[in-house]
């Protein structure tokens, strides 16, 4: 007997978690994410018919879909019970459409269900609460994909025409990479200030020891450059030896300061922090926080172990706080429990997701009891996410602050002193929140200081200039790209990862070191729409849609006005670049990217940068070739003298990897005794072993003809000569993450001898390799590959047996090829007939 009921949430993992919380009479069932989609060609998107859209139903879901209309027609009631948030109602919404339109809905009732976690409770709630489709969230997931597809559709070929070697463009992607460039620039045109600070070590009568930096000399409060070179020190540091023994306390300032815990984790804290604390790309993050979500085996029950991911609400519910509250009284004392739960309020531009914080589903789930059923990733990240959670509720940490100032006796010069120590620890028992570069450090008021009083004698042991520079804005982290994206009101919590992973990419900006370079294919294109289409990637014009968008969600605004007023503007300043010659663009972006393409030589700035360095008089300017911009000379044909310009190309900069664009030497291979190379391409950086040199051979002399009898034979015509052939240097390419300073000669040659043999597979016998390949480092075993994991780039040199032949046992659609289920044997020659996956697509074999 068929379910009466059927309902459809988007991920196998969590079908079988409900499934186990509903009766017999619901049948759950997978759409594996988003069912239908904009096609990528001409009038998906059609502004003139009052923004009429065309949908297409993916291959891969066409199959699925094909299940869910089967099932609905034996069911009486659909629940759809997709993700709580914008995305998961369009899907909902995509799914209703179908159903309508194969005219289903007459015969029978569909209803929507959101939970925020998957519990038992939380999901049987949901269902004795299900609701409308919302109509104003799909509104709004309509809007947003419009726009997007406007934007990107109608941008995209204009860098293909205009900026060959570009790849594409978009609302939100354009304007993120902007962030990155306007950084690199910050870097590139800073100067670095000299200064000095003078630091004593100064000894009470007790024999304890500390530090003070003078702070006030003649009365003058130094400030931070004040003291700007060496002599400048020294002369100050003779007047404190001349003092040496005359210094006493002459204020003591103590106060207590009370810290806040942080709030709850949203998804971008989340992703800032796990980033800081667990070296996790944001994309990482998601996908590991969707595993805790959809749930693990614990003592034979299968639960969600965290509430939803895509959140920007800060606020946990009253059961949970309770609960957390309890369990911080049981764990650490009800003097650690505040008297009234902490409420918090959100500071993030444009929060509108009327969702809780992210937290786990019963804090009673200690990462100490259930860590051993978890893998190590989804236990560290789930330990992060419980102690943020406790931390948010517990008591301020309280600190002794004090604050000290010491001067000699003609009171000409004072020293000053910070320090303070813990009087309570509050939540520092259990959390501190880690920090970013720039981030202001407080590090000094965090020393210890001794007991000290007014009029207390001090004897100066040791005076300490130090020289310092200026230092430039560091550049973005995953962490400060995502936080200042969410100050900006740039993009929504869902968005963060994809649109950081669709720069990398594209070849826009590479991460070296957990930093953001932008490359000179990414420097091209930000220039390009700064200056033609600069409206669009301003970030208040971006902020200012993205609130419009919210409008829409709760009902305030009509999302065609949205689009009407959008594509008035943006499709004239479209139409004003078709006349747009490609000189021109060449004549901007030159002049724009000047200080990129020509550094002025600091060493010798009289020298004409510009000059070609291969004919007499030509002038060097950017050009542009189908693989990006490259510098040329001005008397081309003539003279073919380029070079690609590198100052953006991440480590380039920075470490003289490839300068100028050239190749560097690493050594001579070990075996052969051939030069050894870095290079960069226009798919990336590569190492090149040259080939060994071919060794000719002297030609056979030609064998006595033996006398024959006289015949008439036809004259044969001479061989051609074969072609010599030429051996080529073999080449691999660096896996992405590898910083590029760490490849020495060493580390070359262990790419170059790839493939590399793991060992043999236990079960078939058959050696299993590793290797890297045009969709990077992999598993090939028995014809059958499986990708190495992005986050681990030196994998490919060292996973060993155990661990490859795990990984080759998982399923996990795009990422492995190979077979993917045996149909049988074939009814003639008796083969086996099975369906595989390989690069372009599944086919049966």
């Amino acid at each position: 007997m068929a379910a009466s009921n059927l309902v459809i949430v988007e991920s196998p993992a969590k079908a079988k978690v409900i499934n186990k919380y509903l009766g017999n009479d619901y049948k759950v069932i997978a759409s594996y994410g988003h069912v239908r989609d904009l096609p990528p060609k001409d009038g998906s998107v059609r502004p003139d018919e009052d923004f009429a859209m065309e949908w297409q139903m993916s291959d891969k879901a066409k199959k699925q879909i094909a299940e869910i209309l089967k099932l609905t027609k034996a069911s009486d009631t659909v629940y759809l019970a997709t993700d709580p948030d914008r995305e998961g109602e369009a899907i909902s919404w995509h799914i209703a459409e179908i159903l309508k339109e194969k005219k289903l809905l007459n015969k029978v009732a569909i209803k929507r269900v959101a939970f925020n976690e998957i519990t038992k409770t939380a999901v049987q709630k949901a269902f004795s609460e299900a609701r409308d489709i919302d109509s104003h969230l799909v509104e709004a997931y309509l809007a947003r994909r419009a726009l997007d597809y406007l934007v990107g559709f109608n941008l995209s070929p204009i860098l293909w025409r205009k900026l060959p070697g570009s790849r594409s463009a978009g609302r939100v992607q354009s304007v993120s990479l902007r962030l990155v460039c306007e950084r690199e620039r910050e870097i590139e045109i800073f100067k670095a200030d000299e200064y000095w600070s003078i630091e004593t070590n100064l000894e009470t009568d007790s024999n304890s020891t500390f530090t003070a930096k003078l702070s006030v000399v003649d009365d003058k409060k130094l400030k931070k450059l004040d003291i700007i070179n060496e002599d400048e020190a020294k002369k100050l540091t003779k007047r404190i030896e001349a003092s040496k023994g005359d210094f006493r306390v002459i204020d003591v300032e103590k106060k207590q300061a009370r810290r806040n815990p942080p709030p709850p984790f949203i998804t971008s804290t989340l992703q800032q922090e796990a980033s800081r604390k667990l070296g996790f790309s944001a994309t990482k993050t998601m996908s590991t926080a969707q595993k805790l979500y959809e749930g693990f085996a614990i003592n034979g029950e299968t639960v969600g172990l965290i509430t939803y991911m895509r959140t920007d609400g800060v606020t946990l519910s009253q059961d949970a706080m309770d609960s957390v509250r309890s369990m911080i009284g049981k764990r650490f004392g009800d003097n650690y429990v505040p008297e009234k739960p902490r409420l918090y309020k959100s500071k993030a531009k444009n929060a509108q997701e009327a969702h809780e914080a992210v937290r786990p589903t019963d804090i009673t789930r200690t990462p100490e009891e259930i860590g051993s059923f978890l893998p190590e990733d989804e236990k560290r990240l789930y330990t992060l996410i419980w102690k943020r959670t406790m931390a948010c509720q517990m008591e301020n940490a309280v600190l002794n602050q004090m604050s000290v100032d010491i001067t000699n006796t003609a009171k000409d010069l004072v020293l000053h002193a910070t320090g303070s120590s813990i009087a309570f620890d509050g939540y520092y028992a259990l959390y501190m929140e880690g920090r970013d570069d720039g981030d202001d450090n407080n590090d000094e008021k965090d020393k210890r200081l001794p007991p000290l009083n007014v009029d207390d004698a001090l004897k100066v042991n040791d005076i300490l200039p130090e020289q310092h520079f200026t230092q430039p804005p560091p550049r973005y982290t995953e962490a400060t790209l995502v936080k200042k994206m969410e100050e900006l009101g740039i993009g929504r919590p869902s968005t963060y990862a994809s649109i950081l992973q669709v720069l990398q990419d594209r070849n826009y900006v590479t991460l070296e070191k957990k930093r953001f370079f932008a490359d000179n294919r990414g420097r091209v294109v930000t220039t390009f729409l700064a200056n033609f289409f600069s409206k669009y990637v301003e970030y208040d014009f971006t902020a200012n849609l993205e609130e419009q968008l919210d409008h829409v969600s709760a009902g305030d605004m009509a999302w065609k006005d949205v689009l009407t007023a959008f594509w008035k503007d943006f499709s004239n300043a479209v139409g004003e670049t078709k006349e747009l010659r490609i000189t021109e663009v060449i004549d901007v972006l030159d002049a724009e990217l000047e200080h990129v393409l020509f550094p002025i030589d600091e060493e010798h700035p009289e020298k004409d940068v510009r000059a070609c360095t291969s004919c007499a008089d030509g002038r060097l300017g950017l050009k542009l070739g189908k693989f990006g911009g490259f510098i040329g000379c001005s008397n081309y044909p003539e003279c073919k003298y380029t070079k690609p310009f590198s100052s953006a190309e991440g480590m380039a900069a920075d470490d003289g990897v490839l300068e100028g664009g050239q190749p560097k030497e690493l050594g001579m291979h070990p075996i052969t005794g051939m030069p050894v190379t870095l290079r960069v391409g226009p798919y990336g950086h590569y190492v090149q072993v040259e080939p060994e040199p071919i060794v000719e051979l002297p030609e056979p002399e030609p064998k006595e003809e033996k006398a024959t009898k006289t015949k008439k034979t036809k004259a044969k015509k001479p061989k051609k000569p074969k072609k010599p052939k030429v051996p080529k240097p073999k080449r691999m390419t660096i896996p992405r993450g590898l910083a590029l300073e760490d490849i020495d000669l060493d580390k070359a040659v262990e790419l170059l001898s790839l493939p590399r043999e793991v060992g043999i597979h236990p079960e078939t016998g058959e050696m299993i390799k590793s290797s890297i390949g045009r969709f990077g480092p992999y598993l090939i075993h028995q014809g059958k590959f499986k990708s190495l994991p992005k986050d681990e780039p030196e994998a490919v040199l060292t996973i060993g047996l155990n661990r490859a032949v795990d990984l080759l046992a998982q399923t996990s659609g795009k990422a492995g090829f190979g077979e993917l289920k045996k149909l049988g044997d074939h009814p003639k020659d008796g083969k086996p007939v099975t369906i595989n996956r390989g690069r372009y697509g599944a086919y049966i074999k």
